[in-house]
């Protein structure tokens, strides 16, 4: 008995002392070559399977991920061009998403197209990555895209709990921007375009869109998770939730993080207001809607429809 017990005693000290495979994505990735020619197609194979497998194989944070708890993501990689034998340029679109509670519905959390990817890559290397130095572009852009995901996705369901790993992201931006090893010079590690990875970055940590982080939470938590059971009060928190994000547009106008919002969430946000009983409230988030994102207000005249 005295065993059983000691035994029992011991075991949380035992398990903190086992390595935690977190590997906290389901990652998909889709590699095409429209606009080069590559004549080894089993090269784009092996290139698709080294990505994929790098993004659902490692650990990038301690927590532990149960299987049905993994962050779903696709990364469509398009190379563009093929400087010299083994280097590629590619134009990324990464998207990510979460499940809405108590349905099989999945929503969108991040859509962003990074046209500035340039890596070096051979079947016979595999990807590799350091945490504290630059090893190569290629791990150092996927590394940095999978602690966006899960920055973005712990935002959703607790506010600001990102943070720690923006940070980590932040590391990666400043290796890579000032690494000067390997012929993968990368203007999207700087701020060289209002439209790249630097600054998608530069507005998550942006104390002045912390507002805008935090309606990210009251969407997601408040919102969408309780719109099955809740409809009426899951369109009010939403509603509250694009307030937050008008304080951010009005404090950075045009701000890289809010189009990329609006991007992603645009037609979800319409479906959910179309059917809202309230005439006053169609009313009142298709103006606020219309006034940050002139560029998708067709869509959101169609909240003032009859459902």
């Amino acid at each position: 008995m005295r065993k059983f017990l000691l035994l029992f005693l011991l075991l949380p000290a035992l398990l903190l002392t086992l390595p935690a495979q977190a590997q906290e994505l389901l990652s998909e990735v889709t590699v095409t070559t429209e606009n080069v020619t590559i004549s080894d197609r089993q090269l784009v194979q092996d290139m698709k399977n080294a990505m994929q497998t790098f993004l659902n194989t490692r650990a990038f944070t301690n927590q532990v991920y149960r299987p049905e708890e993994k962050i779903r993501c696709k990364v469509f990689v398009g190379i563009t061009e093929i400087p010299q034998n083994g280097t590629y340029k590619a134009t990324v679109r990464i998207l990510s998403t979460r499940p809405v509670y108590g349905t099989g519905y999945e929503t969108n959390v991040l859509s962003f197209a990074d046209r500035g990817w340039i890596f070096n890559y051979s079947p016979q290397n595999p990807i590799d990555y350091s945490q504290n130095t630059f090893v190569g572009n290629l791990s150092s852009l996927l590394t940095f895209y999978a602690y966006i995901i899960i920055g973005m996705d712990q935002d959703s369901f607790a506010p600001l709990s990102g943070s720690p790993y923006y940070d980590r992201a932040r590391t990666i931006l400043v290796n890579a921007a000032s690494q000067n090893v390997t012929n993968e010079t990368d203007e999207g590690w700087k701020d060289t375009n209002n439209g790249n990875r630097y600054w998608l970055l530069n507005n998550l940590q942006d104390p002045q869109l912390e507002a805008f982080r935090s309606a990210i939470y009251a969407y997601y938590r408040q919102g969408m998770d309780i719109f099955i059971t809740k409809p009426e009060e899951a369109r009010a928190g939403m509603a509250t939730a694009l307030q937050g994000v008008q304080q951010a547009v009005q404090r950075r106008p045009g701000t890289l993080l809010a189009r990329a919002f609006f991007t992603t969430k645009a037609a979800e946000i319409s479906d959910v207001f179309r059917t809202s009983p309230s005439q006053e409230q169609k009313t009142q988030v298709t103006t606020l809607l219309t006034e940050m994102d002139p560029t998708n207000s067709a869509k959101y005249q169609t909240i003032l429809r009859q459902p």
